[in-house]
């Protein structure tokens, strides 16, 4: 039996979640691997790994680093905008510092600041909210970084994204892109990425929901491995990511 239909601003709130976390979106993210590269050249991950490590090593950076840190700043930005052209200034800002703060990397700092500034470019002539407008001031001005996390939470709620899906969203275009940098690294291949994104799919859901509800002083990240690969990337001469 079919399930009742959803409404047209719940559908439309579903689409733009789809649009939003494509691959296709042009904030640049294709452009990292999140510490993986390191780990290869390293020697860390073998060639072809196995999927269990893959899994298991996904599913600690979605919980313990990108839940906690992208996936709350993304909800503070989200519940900071009450409307299209309605933006809280000191709480988006105040959750935009806090992420930059936890991100122990000057690479992170800087990927995350170049691809939210990246989307706000894009996002602006596009959906033409005017929060989206009075939150790219605070950047220009340099009072804010411009944190893709951020900058997508605001869009999102323009957008009458759900936050829950917002965060969810977020969450999945990150494994998403996290895998597919495994390919384009010869750790991993496509079929095998696939199920690895599956196997991962429970911790996205449990990551996403207690991400949705969490606030300013909740935005951390605990993955000393992953930020040291992040450290020793800067260093290295041969990079096919720029993190």
């Amino acid at each position: 039996m079919a399930g009742q239909p959803l409404g047209r601003e719940e559908l439309a709130g579903f689409l733009s979640v789809l649009q939003l976390s494509d691959s296709a979106s042009p904030s640049g993210r294709y452009t990292l691997s999140y510490g993986l590269e390191t780990m290869a050249q390293s020697g860390r991950l073998a060639t072809p790994s196995d999927p269990a490590t893959l899994s298991a090593l996904l599913r600690d950076q979605v919980r313990l680093a990108v839940g906690p840190s992208e996936g709350v700043a993304l909800a503070c930005g989200h519940r900071a905008t009450t409307g299209p052209d309605s933006l809280d200034l000191e709480l988006v800002t105040r959750a935009d510092q806090r992420l930059t703060a936890v991100k122990l990397s000057r690479e992170a700092r800087e990927t995350s600041s170049r691809t939210g500034r990246a989307l706000l470019r894009a996002a602006i002539p596009v959906f033409g909210a005017g929060a989206l407008t009075t939150f790219a001031s605070e950047i220009a001005s340099r009072r804010s970084p411009g944190n893709h996390a951020v900058v997508l939470g605001v869009l999102s709620a323009c957008l009458g994204v759900p936050r829950l899906q917002s965060v969810a969203g977020e969450l999945f275009a990150f494994a998403a892109g996290w895998v597919a940098a495994a390919v384009r690294l010869a750790v991993t291949d496509h079929r095998t990425a696939q199920a690895v994104l599956y196997d991962v799919r429970d911790d996205l859901a449990a990551a996403a929901n207690s991400a949705a509800d969490n606030d300013i002083p909740d935005i951390s990240s605990c993955a000393p491995l992953l930020d040291v690969m992040a450290m020793q990337h800067e260093e290295t001469e041969l990079r096919l990511f720029a993190s």
